[in-house]
């Protein structure tokens, strides 16, 4: 299921609706406005939240200069997607630092949520914006939360500072003596959790925050459990005054109402996204690309910068002079698999496409299992076979069937494709001024 999956399916429902009658009476728009509220509290937006929203958008769209407009429909969109982009936050909510360093992020939330984990996110987020940050050991009730954050230390390569189980204040203090020494300009300190708010949880956070001069706290909440997240992120932040929220298991079976009634309820925005368990799952959250997702817009500019990221622009220029000079092996269509991989995969991929949402696209329709196949074909394949696959007689299929488990009959599936990948190169070629990758 692709992030807002339903609720994105309803939206665009209603809306084809719409734009089929071209012009619209009031009476149509305030029907349509009553379907996408039941879509909002089916998708477990917040009900006063949901109420708002409609009222907003209704009060907009049957303004007598959208009634009159030659394509009403569209100008309903139009409010809408502003709407939802207001009721996130307006804009990408960057994280503060510290005109005395070290700047410190406190990580706060309920067991289960990820939180622990999320450091280590964060730390490489950091890092790649030239920081140069301190994981810090504060939880010091749950067994093996020290191990464990020490272990997301090693992977994220950023050191970690515990103390063992002394007070949580008192280790933080030591913390800050320790970057400044060491040169750390960052630190985050995960915090202990609770199975459920209650007062000595609270007390033991707001009692580091009155030791400590902390630049961010940073609400970890699990997008999973719709409005108990929000009601969580409400409690926090009525005692802690956070600053910001991260939402992870967008990338699970979520109806997003968590995501939508957050800033609306807490006025506290939406920091981060977590959209996976790798260490590199964890997004800006952009409103406006959110609200451009659910819509079934599509979200290219993420995409775009995870080609950035996954590629660099010496790979991207050489790939296309491959395209263009006809030279387009299976080594790299190798390649290309592992560039999809560094972006997501292909689902994540295609659900930031424009339009996609109207495909109903299921996990099932992009097997990675069958990509995985693939690579294995190309892998049983010897150097001289990958740059000139017109050798593969019957005989050779056969031995790269059984090197890579699989038929003969996906061998010839595999090299059908690829000679029409080839063959697109070469209309490609024949556009070479028009030609362009987006890295």
């Amino acid at each position: 299921m692709a992030l807002f999956g339903s609720l994105s399916e309803r939206l665009n429902h209603i809306f084809s609706k719409l734009t089929k009658r071209g012009k619209l009476t009031e009476l149509e728009i305030r029907t349509a406005m009553r379907e996408v509220r039941v879509a909002l509290l089916e998708a477990d937006v917040n009900l006063k939240v949901a109420k708002q929203f409609i009222a907003d958008v209704s009060e907009k769209a049957v303004g007598q200069e959208i009634l009159s407009s030659l394509n009403p429909a569209q100008q309903v969109i139009k409010i809408v997607n502003e709407e939802l982009i207001a009721l996130m936050g307006a804009k990408n909510a960057k994280l503060e630092v510290s005109s005395k360093p070290p700047t410190v992020i406190m990580m706060c939330g309920l067991q289960g949520a990820g939180k622990t984990t999320l450091c280590g996110k964060l730390a490489l987020q950091l890092k790649k914006q030239g920081k140069k940050p301190l994981l810090v050991a504060g939880d010091i009730y749950r067994p093996a939360a020290i191990t464990q954050l020490k272990v997301v230390g090693k992977n994220a390569q950023t050191e970690v500072f515990e103390k063992g189980t002394q007070s949580p204040v008192k280790t933080a203090k030591q913390a800050i003596e320790h970057a400044r020494s060491m040169g750390y300009d960052t630190i985050v300190l995960d915090t202990a959790g609770r199975l459920q708010i209650d007062e000595t949880l609270m007390q033991e956070l707001e009692n580091i925050k009155k030791e400590i001069e902390v630049t961010e706290t940073l609400l970890v909440v699990d997008a999973m459990t719709g409005q108990e997240a929000v009601n969580v992120a409400q409690t926090f932040n009525e005692r802690l005054d956070v600053t910001g929220v991260i939402l992870t298991k967008l990338d699970g079976d979520t109806r997003g109402g968590a995501c939508l009634s957050i800033k609306a309820v807490t006025g506290k925005p939406i920091k981060f996204i977590g959209v996976g368990e790798k260490l590199t799952d964890l997004e800006p959250f952009y409103p406006d690309r959110m609200a451009s997702r659910i819509l079934g817009m599509g979200d290219v500019l993420s995409l775009i910068e995870k080609a950035q990221q996954a590629i660099t622009e010496e790979e991207a220029k050489k790939m296309q002079q491959k395209m263009l000079g006809n030279t387009f092996t299976l080594t790299d269509y190798l390649e290309q698999f592992a560039m999809m991989k560094k972006m997501g995969g292909a689902q994540a991929m295609l659900s930031m496409l424009p339009g996609t949402g109207k495909l109903k696209v299921n996990e099932g329709d992009i097997d990675e299992k069958r990509i995985e196949r693939t690579k294995a074909m190309i892998l049983s394949m010897t150097k001289q076979e990958r740059d000139n696959p017109s050798i593969i007689d019957s005989k050779r299929k056969r031995r790269i069937a059984a090197g890579s488990g699989t038929s003969v009959q996906e061998i010839n599936q595999l090299l059908k494709q690829y000679e029409q990948t080839k063959m697109l190169m070469k209309q490609l070629k024949g556009n070479k001024g028009r030609l362009k990758l987006p890295f």
